[in-house]
C-alpha cells in the first residue's frame, strides 16, 4: 500500500461502524458538501456558519458538534477537496508517458477539476497565507496528498534513466506545485481558460526539468 492509498482508505479489518457513527458521518458529509458550495459561491469571509447549517438542513449546533469553528470546517473542506482531486488524478496517471507528458496530464486534469469552483481555490490560497499557522499547515498537508503523485512520476523518470539520479525530487515537486498554484491567478483575475493554463505550465515544466535531463 503506497502513501496516498494509506491516506485515503481504511484498513481492511476495520470494525463495522455503529449506527451512531454512521449518522455522525452522514452529518459531517452534509456539512462538508454545503460548506464547499457556499464557500465557492460567497467566499470564506461571507459564508456564515448559520448559512452553512441551513444549507445542510441542520442546526448550528450540528456544525460545532463536528467542527471546532468555521476555520476548522474550511480546512476540512480543503482536505476533502484534495482527497477528491487525488482520486481523480490517479485515474489519469500515465505510467508509460514521458515525465513531462505525465506531469502535464496530471495538472491538466487538476485545472479541469477546479474549473467550476475557482472561488474556492482562491479562498484556499488566501486562507493559507492569512490564517493561523496551524490552518496553513493543514492546507499544505492537503496539497501533499496530490504531490505524492508527482513524486511517483519524477521517480519513474529517474528509474527509467530519463532524468538524472541527482535530481532533487522533493524540491522539483515543490517548484512544479508552486507554478501550478500561481497560474490560478490568471484564471481568477484574467479569465484564462484551461488550454492557456496548460500551455503556461508546460513551458514551466520544460524549464524546471531542462537541467535534469539524463546524459544520452
Amino acid at each position: 500500500m503506497n502513501q496516498l492509498t494509506a491516506c485515503l482508505y481504511a484498513p481492511a479489518n476495520a470494525q463495522p461502524m455503529t449506527r451512531r457513527a454512521l449518522a455522525k458521518q452522514r452529518t459531517r458529509r452534509q456539512l462538508l458538501d454545503a460548506a464547499k458550495r457556499l464557500f465557492n459561491e460567497r467566499g470564506y469571509e461571507a459564508a456564515t456558519v448559520r448559512e452553512i447549517a441551513a444549507a445542510a438542513g441542520l442546526s448550528t449546533g450540528a456544525v460545532f458538534a463536528s467542527f471546532t469553528d468555521k476555520a476548522d470546517l474550511f480546512g476540512e473542506v480543503i482536505l476533502d477537496d484534495c482527497d477528491a482531486l487525488a482520486e481523480h488524478l490517479k485515474a489519469g496517471d500515465q505510467e508509460d508517458a514521458t515525465t513531462e507528458a505525465a506531469l502535464l496530464r496530471l495538472f491538466s486534469l487538476a485545472y479541469a477539476f477546479h474549473r467550476d469552483h475557482l472561488p474556492l481555490v482562491q479562498a484556499a490560497i488566501g486562507h493559507s497565507w492569512m490564517a493561523e499557522p496551524e490552518a496553513a499547515r493543514r492546507v499544505r498537508g492537503a496539497a501533499r496528498r496530490v504531490q505524492v503523485l508527482v513524486d511517483e512520476v519524477l521517480r519513474r523518470g529517474v528509474e527509467r534513466g530519463e532524468l538524472s539520479r541527482d535530481l532533487d525530487i522533493r524540491l522539483t515537486n515543490e517548484m512544479i506545485w508552486d507554478s501550478f498554484v500561481a497560474n490560478y491567478r490568471h484564471a481568477i483575475f484574467e479569465s484564462w481558460d484551461a488550454s492557456a493554463l496548460e500551455a503556461r505550465l508546460s513551458a514551466q515544466i520544460q524549464i524546471l526539468l531542462a537541467g535534469w535531463r539524463a546524459a544520452a
